[in-house]
């Protein structure tokens, strides 16, 4: 049987994101590879995804702030994680940390965004790496996330989702759940 269109494999994709990876990090440095994030630290790290932003205009990947289906989503993951942190009966002497991204409204935006997941996941063999004064190199990655919360748009969860499971072969899985509404 005949497939519809060209056949897309694991291989090819697994290079296509090698690629784009390697290309950020040469690109961007390390303190700059998440622009539109917050972080607050933690024991497990629940990663966010929501649009904080509208969609940008002129080629910019983000406009004005959406308060209501934006900043508010991400207000509320924030004061869900802040009552569970100060809950010492729920998770003893275990804190919830959060890497929220901003999606701008735009799903090619949000898959860039959550590469910050995937290079958490991805290890890097520095072994033969030294730097001018014979020091090995300091790499700064993102911290592991457990789970993923958002995005708003379910096609936009169900791609970060695909590219993470990639990543997560060793892992039960990542839990990406969908925020109802606009």
């Amino acid at each position: 049987m005949a497939h519809p269109g060209p056949c897309v494999t694991l291989g090819s994709i697994w290079r296509a994101l090698w690629l784009m990876r390697t290309a950020v990090d040469v690109a961007l440095p390390q303190e700059t590879f998440a622009p539109h994030s917050i972080r607050t630290d933690g024991h497990l790290t629940l990663g966010g995804l929501f649009p904080v932003h509208a969609r940008g205009a002129d080629g910019a990947p983000c406009g004005d702030l959406k308060k209501e289906n934006g900043v508010q989503r991400l207000e509320a993951m924030m004061y869900a994680l802040d009552q569970i942190n100060q809950d010492e009966q729920l998770l003893p002497n275990i804190t919830l940390g959060a890497r929220v991204l901003d999606t701008c409204s735009r799903d090619t935006y949000a898959l860039e965004q959550s590469l910050t997941f995937v290079q958490a996941l991805i290890t890097k063999d520095t072994s033969d790496v030294r730097c001018t004064n014979g020091e090995p190199p300091v790499f700064v990655k993102p911290e592991k996330v457990v789970g993923v919360i958002g995005a708003s748009a379910s096609s936009v969860s169900i791609m970060v989702a695909n590219i993470l499971r990639l990543f997560q072969a060793s892992r039960p899985g990542v839990c990406v759940i969908v925020a109802r509404g606009g």
